[in-house]
């Protein structure tokens, strides 16, 4: 039984701040209905996305709305509310946040008090002072940024099947991905599969006309699937005309130039950036403590290390690697971690509010998957190295037993058959990114910018 009335306050709504949630609603139940405990979630967007999908739906194989996770229809039994906080003062039990009715109604902050603080704001594309990055480069970890791709690299194959200017062609058809981790790779290796699959439909662009370069500052792309998986990875890019380039660094994209460290200059049209990420500034703008490296210094428990009644997981925090054989390891900032933390962090809110004992988080990491592609991948799991249609495969198993409800799984798996079955979708729909432009030609006024000036998205 909960001793007195509780309420929880879960900042973020992605892989930690969800399933958190998720964990506590089930366990508290019977407090939850009495009204004995609330759990507030606050999170910037009413929906989880399962990141690992986003190279897919890029490539077009998975439906957008397949990717995310409606909040709250999943947690129906928690206060969901679609803002950011800005502030937290832990001393006082108190949460500074904004949301989209405090804009609307011009006032300022609203505040919220709490008696248990889970901290799982995630992390944000971590950036360098490159001149042109923040005017032509695109991210890659939402949903919007994977479509926004999709449409604009489709749209680039318009621009030179359409043009007779041979500079214009050959910017539109470069794409330079800066980053070997994850998000790079697969993202490079499922766009270029798609795009290959799109020149059958277009009588002037060959598959030998695109251009793909993947830059990656250290000497191995893809750590966690091993060096030798790595080293596959590289000659299987390779083999499919991609260059990858070790080592490098990009060292300016003013003008839609790539100009690099080893002196190479690709005129282009499309530069994305994967190149790490950096714990959420929130962070920074609380009472407790933090690493060199920004994030929560936190204990085997998942408290926030030296302070009461504050958790956190995930990007945002150092958790210790118990499992580790050498001290001052930590877990790795990925979805594994992070899904298994969850329900650790879960547990031990309920144990305290029930005045049990802890538990501690111990999992012992077990591999990775990544695909390169329709049928292509590379993959480490309890030792075993896996590569080509087997990774692949390995690859969707692992994710459709992952990816959060049986209605997503029902979802995605049936998008798979289909997409087994019927050709690819080849459709730029960029136009969803200025849907009032037309109507507003029509009705005389002034469209707002030129969309095929916008680097960042389609025309």
């Amino acid at each position: 039984m909960v001793k007195e009335r509780a309420r929880i306050l879960v900042v973020g709504g992605g892989y930690v701040g969800m399933y958190t949630a998720l964990r506590l609603q089930r366990r508290l139940k019977q407090e939850l209905r009495r009204g004995d405990v609330d759990i507030t979630v606050v999170t910037p967007d009413p929906y989880m996305t399962y990141q690992p999908f986003l190279p897919e739906a890029a490539a077009g194989l998975i439906s957008p709305r397949h990717v995310v996770v409606p909040l709250r229809r999943v947690l129906d039994q928690c206060h969901v509310v679609i803002g950011e906080v800005i502030a937290v003062d832990h001393t006082k039990r108190t949460a500074t946040l904004t949301t989209l009715a405090t804009q609307e109604e011009g006032k300022g902050a609203e505040y919220l008090t709490y008696d248990e603080l889970v901290l799982a704001p995630g992390s944000i594309a971590r950036t360098l002072p490159i001149p042109g990055l923040a005017e032509y480069a695109i991210g890659f970890k939402t949903v919007e940024e994977a479509i926004g791709l999709r449409n604009h690299v489709i749209e680039q194959m318009d621009i030179a099947s359409s043009t007779r200017d041979p500079a214009i062609r050959d910017a539109a058809l470069t794409f330079v991905f800066v980053g070997g981790g994850y998000a790079g790779v697969e993202a490079l290796g499922e766009l270029e599969d798609m795009a290959r699959y799109a020149t059958r439909y277009y009588h002037n662009v060959q598959p030998e006309d695109l251009k793909w370069i993947l830059v990656e500052a250290s000497d191995r792309i893809l750590p966690e699937v091993g060096e030798e998986m790595g080293r596959y990875t590289i000659t299987e890019l390779r083999r499919r005309n991609i260059q990858v380039l070790l080592g490098t660094r990009l060292e300016s994209c003013a003008d839609r130039i790539a100009v690099l460290s080893d002196g190479q200059r690709f005129p282009t049209r499309t530069v994305v950036w994967t190149a790490g990420v950096k714990p959420h500034p929130v962070l920074a703008a609380t009472d407790l403590p933090l690493d060199g490296r920004g994030r929560l210094k936190c204990t085997a428990q998942l408290t926030v290390d030296g302070v009461d009644h504050a958790w956190a997981a995930g990007d945002a925090a150092a958790v210790p690697d118990v499992t580790a054989g050498e001290p001052g390891r930590e877990t790795a900032p990925n979805a594994q971690h992070a899904v298994r933390q969850a329900g650790v962090l879960g547990d031990n809110i309920v144990h305290t509010l029930r005045g049990e004992p802890l538990d501690t988080y111990a999992h012992r990491y077990v591999g990775s998957v990544a695909s390169l592609g329709l049928h292509k991948g590379v993959a480490q799991v309890y030792g075993r190295k896996l590569k080509g249609y087997p990774a692949w495969f390995m690859h969707r198993v692992y994710h459709l037993s992952r990816v959060p409800t049986v209605n997503r799984k029902a979802r995605v798996l049936a998008e798979w058959t289909l997409s087994g079955l019927f050709k690819r979708e080849v459709v730029s729909l960029g136009s969803l990114e200025h849907p009032r432009a037309e109507f507003e030609l029509a009705a005389g006024g002034k469209p707002q910018d030129n969309p095929s000036d916008d680097p960042k998205g389609s025309s």
